[in-house]
């Protein structure tokens, strides 16, 4: 039986209906999306026009950072011994170009020398802000610079243009003490944010500089300005298309810094140091004011402004007589001799007769030695003489304490705020210290004053702490502070001058000053002829030092041709005896020979420019002699001139620049000893 087939027909009004749901589902949600693109546009357009209105500026225009011009750093006189100069370079914008490395490339036909920089400039591309400028190459000269602008449209992303660099125009000579200013490093943004500070954005510049050592470094933020800002609109691609001069702001200056230093004093002290290692240091005995510090040898710190090479600075830093140290305030050294003085401030205070007698055969009880016979001996010939057996005998009159306590109110171990930091104290031996760093044996030994005695053993000083002694000893009143920055900003900081009193009796400044008046102008005295200035009649208080390096085996001689075995040179004094100004401390490092032979001729130099620059004293010096016949004053000074003055010296001309090479080291005299 077969089936018939069937028709089934679907109701048209059920497919209708169907259709008509889902024309309402997709009209329905058309509608919200329609509704909802409204209102976010309505939103868009009426509540946050102004929001994006600004953010649209933002993107239209950038604000690059402007570094500031570096406050001057000037001598005392308003001599520019830290200034900027006008310098040519070449940078580049990494978001400005498509490919860094074929960027590279074609500068490097136009300025060869930046193949040899690439994997440095790489880098500091890469560490450097979004389009922020990155220097490649500075102080171009004008063809370079011409070239590059020749071939601008050839090197995307690359720009030259003309900024302000650091300019140290006396180069060495007062390197150590104004430092030199370096590219910023991550040490030194760690640095302020371990203080719980956020770093200034301009320290992220690639082409700011900050202070390295130096008043340079102590006083950077003063010296720093404030930035300043181009407004510039870019296009898309964040090239600067145009430069919005009412929205920049001009960048400030830093201040200018005054220091009390003399561009001719210091030059004239570096030059007289020759090849020798050492310092100088002098001071005005009136008010502290420190008119030469240098440390020699000496670096260029023009180099170290645009990054120095490493094999050069490998050289400076692997060289035996250290140019990169400060040896004027961070160069220990046994003051030798130069310390009886203080020492015999110290028998006075304990009671020591001055006229009391020691006699010198050469040689002391325990062996220790004087560098010659002299007989019979009271305080003023000691010191003149720079006796050792005399000391040897009286020290423990005194004891290590009582000496260490008036070395200390004389200005040893000791650091002074002069606004340059990095200063080492030195050492001053007492019993407490022996306790402390020997204990094992912890008592204090007579044997072991008499090395204190002579400036030796543990004793170490620096070239400021030897000026601002030999300073107090000068003024006599005084306890006279070193000041070094005279002023910052036009203000004026405080006088070394404003200080207390010296705790010592004017009775026995003078009999100490007499032995030094005595070493410089006795014929017999230690330096008399290298301490003779020849003007006029000014005249130089001295004290000689030669300070052991070693150690020395019984028999064995202290003369060697090795450097670092020869033995310390130094040299104090101030003058005019009758009316002290200025005081000198001269260290000559393995100088080798006694005080008088390699520090006092130095000293001399650098006391008779300081003097010929003075107007008072130039007065003094032109004065015609009185006529023949004329007796002399009844309080004239103990001492006696040369019978032939040296030739008469034309007076210093001032702010004059420094010497184009640096000369030999002066000749010496005879062997005395310190």
């Amino acid at each position: 039986m077969t089936s018939e087939p069937s028709i089934i027909f679907s109701d048209p009004n059920e497919r209708q209906g169907s259709f008509l749901r889902r024309t309402f589902v997709v009209g329905g949600l058309t509608t919200l999306g329609v509704t909802a693109l409204i209102g976010r546009l309505a939103q868009l357009q009426v509540v946050q026009a102004r929001e994006y209105s600004t953010l649209a500026s933002q993107n239209q225009f950038n604000f690059r950072l402007v570094p500031p011009p570096r406050g001057r750093i000037l001598d005392r006189n308003g001599v520019v011994i830290a200034g900027n100069r006008p310098s040519f370079r070449v940078l580049v914008v990494r978001d400005e170009t498509k490919d860094l490395d074929q960027t590279l490339d074609l500068l490097g036909r136009v300025l060869p020398d930046t193949m040899d920089r690439r994997r440095a400039i790489i880098r500091d591309v890469n560490a450097a802000p979004r389009f922020s400028p990155v220097p490649v190459k500075s102080d171009m000269t004008w063809e370079e610079f011409a070239k590059v602008n020749l071939y601008a449209a050839d090197l995307p992303g690359v720009m030259a243009d003309m900024n302000e660099a650091r300019y140290y125009p006396f180069g060495g000579s007062f390197a150590h003490v104004i430092g030199y200013v370096a590219k910023v490093s991550d040490r030194d943004i760690k640095a302020i944010r371990d203080k719980g500070e956020e770093p200034p954005a301009i320290l992220f510049n690639p082409g700011f500089r900050i202070g390295r050592q130096g008043v340079e470094k102590s006083l950077d933020e003063q010296l720093r300005g404030v930035a300043g800002g181009n407004r510039v609109e870019v296009d898309a691609r964040g090239r600067v298309v145009a430069e919005d001069i009412g929205g920049s702001r001009p960048a400030e200056p830093g201040e200018d810094v005054m220091l009390t230093l003399d561009a001719d004093v210091q030059n004239r002290a570096l030059e007289v140091f020759g090849d020798e290692s050492g310092s100088c240091v002098v001071m005005d005995v009136r008010n502290g004011d420190i008119l030469c510090m240098t440390s020699s040898p000496s670096f260029d710190p023009n180099l170290f402004v645009g990054g120095v090479p490493s094999n050069i600075y490998r050289a400076l830093a692997d060289y035996e007589r250290k140019p990169l140290l400060d040896k004027a305030i961070n160069g220990n050294f046994p003051p030798g001799s130069t310390f009886k003085p203080a020492t015999a401030l110290a028998l006075l205070a304990a009671g020591v007769n001055p006229a009391e007698r020691v006699n010198c055969t050469g040689v002391f009880r325990t062996g220790q030695r004087c560098w010659g016979r002299h007989g019979s001996q009271d305080m003023h010939n000691a010191i003149k003489n720079s006796c050792d057996i005399y000391f040897y005998t009286m020290c423990n009159r005194a004891g290590v304490d009582m000496i260490r306590d008036t070395a200390i109110k004389l200005g040893f171990e000791q650091t002074f705020d002069i606004g340059v930091g990095n200063q080492r104290k030195g050492l001053l031996p007492s019993t407490a210290w022996k306790k402390k760093t020997f204990p094992r044996d912890p008592v204090w030994h007579p044997g072991e004053t008499t090395s204190v005695a002579i400036g030796q053993g543990a004793v170490l000083v620096n070239a400021l702490q030897l000026a601002t002694y030999t300073s107090r000893l000068a003024n006599g009143r005084k306890a006279i502070r070193p000041r070094l920055i005279k002023s910052v900003g036009g203000v004026e900081r405080p006088s070394g001058g404003d200080v207390p009193d010296l705790p010592f009796s004017r009775e026995h400044l003078d009999i100490v000053r007499g032995g030094m008046i005595a070493v410089a102008n006795d014929t017999s005295g230690t330096a008399y002829r290298q301490s003779q200035l020849g003007l006029g009649d000014i005249q130089m208080a001295g004290k000689t030092g030669t300070a052991q390096s070693r150690d020395y085996k019984p028999g064995q001689s202290r003369r060697s041709d090795v450097w670092a075995l020869k033995d310390h040179n130094l040299f104090i004094a101030f003058a005019p005896v009758d009316a002290p100004r200025y005081a000198v401390a001269v260290i000559i490092e393995h100088g080798g020979r006694g005080g008088g032979t390699a520090g006092a001729p130095r000293a001399r130099e650098v006391m008779r420019t300081v003097l010929l620059k003075d107007p008072d004293m130039l007065q003094r010096i032109q004065r015609p002699p009185p006529p023949e016949g004329t007796a002399a004053p009844d309080d004239v000074v103990e001492g006696a001139a040369p019978e032939t003055a040296p030739p008469p010296i034309a007076p210093v001309q001032p702010n004059t620049p420094p010497p184009p090479t640096t000369p030999g080291p002066q000749p010496y005299y005879s062997e005395t000893a310190g």
